[in-house]
Formats: structure tokens, C-alpha cells, sequence
């Protein structure tokens, strides 16, 4: 366009209108800038202060929620959805003092919030499965579960708004979507107290099974994490191909299960030997045919 008013021979000279009009936002630009930057310090202030207040508040809520002996789980998601929330409001309302209009935000926000929950169903699903969990509570923070899609496994130690975390006998970290865990199986072994412990142990066929079954059931008797008044058990599980199985049952306390099950296996073993009594390896009888 300047071109051809070049070509046209226009007049480009400015009017004294123009020239003031010029003149006046030259004059007003830095008080402009200045009130500009003022806005942004204060702004970045109010941000500050607002992840402080923030702060402040999730440490109330978790102190008023350890007052009052709340699940642990219920006080981490709590925590992640204050967090989250109240960060979005603050964003919210320092993006309004910047003379944003707040029913156009609104809508916007409104409009952003469709696209993201169809683009973010996965999510979504995790934070309703994370609410369901902690209304049913099939599990809680300090128990050991299995979960039934690839079964893994450990004790839970944190719920959060999307996610949970188990930490396994390794001292390994899994995180898993609370929706996953929501819509599967869930094996949970700390629910009760006590867990049973059932083992099989094969003895020969010409070992005197009678006294085999006292040698193991005085091993049961002998170990303390044992739990003496509740069902202790050896009995002929199978006649096996190459053993008589026999199963070994008893109950411990929850966080003596490993420990005692160890314990029992070991001590059964040495009992079997200090009893001439021999686990057999598997066999094959071999029949050879000789011809002529």
C-alpha cells in the first residue's frame, strides 16, 4: 500500500492530529510500561503468597486429619486435591486482575474442560477410581496386596488423586492408576490379622508316615510365631508319582508371616533328616526288554 501511494505521488506527511496523537503515546509509554511491570511484581507476589497459604492450609487439614485418626489414604488425597484445586483457583484469579473477564474465563475454562476430558478420559478415570477406593476402602495405606491384572504386588504406601503407590519386599517403588486398581481383582493379605501358611512337603513311600506326621507337627508346636490357638495341621494331601505329599498348615500373625514361614520350612527339613525320613527326588522306573 505504501508503495503505491509512493507511486501515486500521496503526500505522506502527518497531520498535527496524528503528530500529537503520536506525541502523547510516546509521552505515556513508559508510565504504561511501568504500570505494566508493577502488575507482573505484584502478580509473581501474590502467586508467592498464594502457594504459601497453600502450603499452610494442607499442613492444617493433615494435622486436623491426624487429630481425628482419619485413613491415611483419605488424608493424601485430600492433600492432592487441595493442591490442585486451589493452585487452578489462584491462577484463576490472578489471570482476572489482569483485566480478564470473568465470565469470559468461565466459559473458556468451560470449553477447555470438554476438550481435556475427552482427551484425558484415562486420567479422569484414575481420580474417579481413587474416590472409590477410599468410599469402599478395599484396601488402605500399610497393607499388602496383590492386584489382579499382572499381578503385582507390595505394601501400599500412599493414595493419591490418580495414583498409588505400593513399595515391594525388594524395596521397589510401583505406582499403579487408581482407576486399574478400581476395576480389578484386588487380593488384600493385612485385611485380618492372621494369615495361613500352607505348604507341601514330599516324603518317601517306605518312610513310616505316621511318625513323619508327628516329626512335622512338633516342628509347628516348637515355633513361637506359630499361632498356638488356631488350627495346626499335617495330613496326606496327594500319593504322588514318586512322594507322599503331605500338607503343612498353620496360622501367623500378618507381619510374622514370612519370617515363620521360613523359619518352619527350614526346621521341617532338618527334622526330616535328624529322623532318617528322605523328601525323594522325582523318578522313573526304566523297564528294559531284551529280544531272543
Amino acid at each position: 500500500m505504501c508503495l503505491r501511494l509512493l507511486e501515486q505521488g500521496t503526500d505522506l506527511s502527518l497531520s498535527e492530529e496524528e503528530i500529537g496523537l503520536i506525541s502523547r503515546f510516546l509521552q505515556e509509554l513508559p508510565e504504561k510500561a511501568m504500570g505494566l511491570g508493577i502488575r507482573v511484581l505484584l502478580a509473581a507476589v501474590v502467586f508467592f503468597l498464594g502457594i504459601q497459604m497453600i502450603g499452610l492450609l494442607r499442613k492444617v487439614v493433615d494435622r486436623s486429619l491426624a487429630r481425628t485418626n482419619a485413613d491415611k489414604g483419605v488424608a493424601q488425597f485430600l492433600d492432592s486435591l487441595i493442591k490442585v484445586g486451589l493452585t487452578a483457583l489462584l491462577i484463576l484469579m490472578i489471570a482476572i486482575s489482569f483485566g480478564l473477564d470473568a465470565a469470559s474465563v468461565m466459559a473458556m475454562l468451560g470449553s477447555v474442560g470438554v476438550a481435556f476430558a475427552l482427551a484425558l478420559q484415562g486420567s479422569l478415570s484414575n481420580c474417579a477410581g481413587g474416590v472409590l477406593i477410599l468410599l469402599q476402602k478395599p484396601f488402605v495405606v500399610g497393607d499388602y496386596i496383590i492386584e489382579g491384572s499382572k499381578g503385582q504386588e507390595g505394601t501400599v504406601i500412599e493414595i493419591q488423586l490418580f495414583y498409588t503407590k505400593l513399595r515391594t519386599a525388594d524395596d521397589v517403588i510401583i505406582t499403579l492408576p487408581n482407576g486399574s486398581l478400581a476395576n480389578n481383582n484386588i487380593t488384600n493379605y493385612t485385611a485380618v490379622e492372621t494369615r495361613r501358611m500352607d505348604v507341601t512337603i514330599g516324603i518317601s513311600y517306605e518312610a513310616d508316615l505316621r511318625r513323619a506326621k508327628e516329626v512335622l507337627l512338633d516342628v509347628l508346636n516348637r515355633e513361637e510365631r506359630v499361632q498356638a490357638d488356631m488350627d495346626k495341621k499335617v495330613f496326606v494331601k496327594e500319593l504322588a508319582d514318586s512322594a507322599v505329599l503331605l500338607g503343612v498348615r498353620c496360622w501367623f500373625l500378618n507381619g510374622d508371616y514370612w519370617d515363620g514361614r521360613a523359619a518352619v520350612l527350614e526346621a521341617c527339613k532338618l527334622a526330616l533328616d535328624e529322623n532318617s525320613i528322605s523328601i525323594p527326588y522325582p523318578q522313573m522306573d526304566v523297564h528294559v526288554r531284551k529280544e531272543g
